[in-house]
């Protein structure tokens, strides 16, 4: 299982364009399918968020929280995570407790 990475702006807007969202606290996440075998994610994190270290730290307990869960959602998504700019606060068990609650989204479609 597992999954792969969105490497491009062109992966990245086609996912924005015709994927649906999901709105939390922390993060936004936009998803659609795409017909293979795995999921692959993005993230964005801006500038706005913080510094570069702050950024960084979001990006990973985006990455973990998600990697804790990927198994038990379905495979053929290409995913992005938007965090918001009140992610900088977010500790580890806000960011679970917020990716539980957007794959839940997943799961139901």
């Amino acid at each position: 299982m597992g999954y792969d990475s969105l490497r491009n702006s062109r992966e990245f807007q086609a996912v924005y364009k015709r994927g649906r969202s999901v709105v939390t606290k922390y993060i936004v996440m936009y998803y659609k399918k795409n017909d293979l075998n795995e999921n692959r994610i993005g993230i964005s994190v801006s500038k706005k968020v913080g510094n570069a270290v702050i950024r960084n730290r979001v990006k990973r307990l985006i990455k973990e929280a998600f990697r804790l869960k990927a198994d038990s959602i379905g495979q053929g998504y290409d995913i992005v995570f938007v965090a918001r700019v009140r992610m900088n606060q977010a500790t580890f068990k806000d960011t679970t407790r917020e990716m539980n609650r957007v794959l839940k989204e997943l799961s139901n479609s």
